[in-house]
């Protein structure tokens, strides 16, 4: 098959891609542990959990960080089909007015979805805009740590997860109270706290 037409193959599958992933999550099967703080909050989860997370908060109001990118607007097709609002921009393009988008709707009582290693990574390592956004809006950051039964990854950076049809997953929500006179160190060391409980440590804080 010449090049440019395997190329336009893939860009139409690509495109198929948002409502695939809808009709898929329809037969996930949920379990939540953990509390979920009532009102506005950060809730974070890693860049390849997103798809369960998403499914859970679907039709609630909240808003979802998506990146610029071409892969971004695939995602923005998706969770616009669940509900959210979205706001665009990511650490390294937008970021700046992302962030001030984020601290507004939480500031309206929103819920804002982040994936603090996205969209390139590193896998698992948590840029800090999850933790500024809830400590400059004065709400709580939510962890939240997946697990899925029969599932399959992608080979990108981030492992990406695909729970099967009828899958079991678990949400485990882990509540961080971010203080409002906390200063910059004090904000990273809340932030490698977050990412080792996201990896499932509990280190000392």
């Amino acid at each position: 098959m010449p090049f440019a037409m395997l190329k336009k193959l893939r860009r139409q599958t690509a495109r198929l891609a948002p409502w695939l992933f809808y009709q898929l999550a329809r037969s996930w099967r949920i379990r939540v542990s953990g509390e979920l703080p009532e009102g506005a909050a950060v809730i974070a989860f890693w860049h390849g959990d997103m798809l369960p997370v998403w499914k859970h908060f679907a039709d609630t109001q909240a808003m979802a960080l998506i990146s610029l990118s071409r892969d971004g607007g695939l995602l923005a097709d998706l969770v616009g089909r669940w509900g959210f609002e979205t706001v665009r921009g990511s650490s390294s393009k937008g970021g700046s007015e992302a962030l001030a988008n984020m601290v507004s709707a939480l500031n309206l009582g929103k819920r804002v979805l982040i994936t603090p290693d996205g969209p390139r990574g590193p896998q698992h390592s948590m840029k800090p805009g999850a933790v500024i956004a809830a400590h400059r809006a004065g709400v709580p950051l939510v962890l939240c740590r997946v697990s899925a039964g029969s599932s399959v990854h992608g080979s990108n950076w981030d492992r990406f997860l695909i729970p099967l049809p009828f899958a079991s997953i678990e949400l485990e929500f882990v509540t961080l109270v971010i203080p409002a006179d906390a200063d910059r160190k004090k904000l990273d060391r809340l932030n490698t706290y977050a990412e080792s409980l996201l990896k499932k440590l509990t280190p000392l804080l």
